[in-house]
């Protein structure tokens, strides 16, 4: 009954097709890690460099 539609344009959609696209390739390429992975492997970091930003 009181529904808005909203107009998207032909080029907006094709630009969202592309981004989704490339997304996809990214994800392919550079699969997503799981946050808990990254912490517990700290073996290539010393213990000395942990906090430093220098």
């Amino acid at each position: 009954m009181g529904q808005i539609v909203q107009f998207v344009s032909k080029s907006e959609r094709e630009r969202l097709r592309l981004i989704q696209e490339a997304r996809a390739i990214y994800d392919s390429i550079f699969p997503p890690t799981d946050p808990g992975s990254e912490q517990s492997s700290g073996a290539d970091t010393r213990p000395s460099d942990r906090g430093n930003l220098a």
